[in-house]
């Protein structure tokens, strides 16, 4: 059923030393459930009754990591695998170990259990399968290849009382749907409905990551659309996307144009994502009087990356970059004298440039500034000049206010 040739042949080693030790080990999770759904698994889990000490022991190259959810990275020098021990989930004599807060959400959780414990603390039941590659025989407790076949994704329990356990539950329900192409359960649905809302209480880095597998991996666009079905895109956007139609289409431009990267293989980066997804919430706080404030604009950037933080931790590495493709855009409408050569070597420009394009679309506006620069870049230094000269002296704030932007935007 599975083919062993389509699996990563670290994992597989990681596999036969922690059997060769005496221990039980699986590929579990993720990696199983594509492989049955003809699809190349980009990561490989494994899961054992070995300990984080134990695997410690057994793999020189290791480290322990996690106090939520202890777990231990086996690397080498190009790779790393992920290797959990089994979980029990039982809160008896734990000594803390397994930690929940009010509403059952799970804090930490490491009771060590069996592999059929371990079957229940999973998510979904398509997650549910452990595979191991020297018998080639698939652990399923619960109905998981059942489930594939009718392509539906079914929670393993109550998806009420484990999306309490774990809200981000709800996302991975429909990213999952998604790239499957499943239907999601009725009673996930439900408990989507009614416990979304603890969202709000996971902390801005998981979310961040969360972000990152939503929105980069090909069906941004899609997935977008089924979380704002479900009111659930407010837990990882500051932007409301339903405020403008301006705004719900750049916002949807920014994603087709992300998938568009993803599948030519081109470089993506969550950093332009948000310079996208936030350009109309920094807009609306700049207008003043119908009409762009610069000093409003400046003041504006820090406060808009601060509030966004509050939801997704955006990495420090990302903020200069989100605010130079922001800055760019009002350097992209001043095309006079010098300034176009300066804008054309910051080191920004193409993505800058790229958003231009997308917020021409969105706004439905004559593409004039986005063929003037793509004219610009490709011309001969005699070109440039004339195109320059060829321009009606418009001040940066009067170019600025010109561009089309919706009425209620300006």
């Amino acid at each position: 059923m599975i083919d062993n040739k389509k699996i990563n042949n670290f994992a597989l080693s990681i596999v036969k030393d922690l059997q060769d030790n005496g221990f039980q080990a699986y590929l579990v999770g993720g990696c199983v459930r594509d492989l049955l759904c003809k699809i190349i698994p980009k990561d490989f889990d494994i899961a054992t009754n070995a300990t984080p000490e134990q695997i410690r022991k057994i793999f020189k190259a290791s480290r322990i990591i996690g106090r939520r959810f202890k777990l231990v990275h086996v690397f080498n020098r190009s790779e790393l695998i992920e290797v959990a021990t089994f979980r029990s989930g039982e809160n008896k004599e734990n000594d803390g170990n397994l930690v929940t807060d009010r509403t059952g959400k799970i804090l930490r959780d490491n009771i060590w259990g069996t592999l059929e414990q371990d079957t229940f603390r999973r998510d979904f039941t398509v997650n549910a399968l452990y595979y191991c590659p020297v018998s080639k025989k698939i652990e399923d407790h619960n109905s998981g290849i059942k489930h594939i076949r009718d392509k539906k994704i079914v929670s393993i329990g109550d998806p009420i009382k484990r999306f309490s356990e774990d809200p981000v539950r709800s996302l991975r329900a429909i990213r999952f749907s998604n790239k499957l192409q499943f239907k999601i359960d009725s009673k996930i649905k439900d408990a989507i409905y009614k416990q979304g809302h603890l969202l709000s209480h996971i902390s801005n880095a998981r979310l961040f990551d969360e972000f990152c597998k939503i929105f980069l991996n090909g069906i941004a666009e899609k997935n977008f659309k089924k979380l704002e079905s479900y009111g659930l895109n407010q837990y990882l956007i500051l932007t409301n996307p339903n405020d403008t139609i301006f705004s719900s289409e750049l916002i949807k431009e920014a994603l087709r144009n992300t998938d568009k990267r993803f599948g030519e293989n081109k470089s993506i980066t969550p950093g332009f994502l948000i310079a996208a997804m936030l350009w109309p919430e920094l807009i609306k706080r700049a207008s003043k009087n119908d009409e762009i404030n610069l000093r409003k604009f400046f003041r504006s950037m820090d406060q808009v990356l601060k509030n966004q933080q509050n939801i997704t931790a955006i990495p420090r590495k990302f903020h200069t970059y989100i605010k130079d493709i922001w800055i760019l855009q009002l350097k992209l409408h001043s095309r006079i004298g010098k300034q176009p050569y300066k804008t054309l070597k910051h080191p920004r420009f193409r993505a800058a440039y790229d958003f231009l394009l997308i917020r021409e679309k969105a706004s439905k506006c004559k593409p004039d500034l986005g063929s003037w620069w793509t004219k610009f870049q490709k011309n001969d230094p005699s070109s440039q000049k004339s195109l320059i000269s060829n321009l009606r002296e418009l001040t940066e704030e009067q170019s600025f206010k010109k561009f089309g932007f919706p009425e209620e935007l300006i």
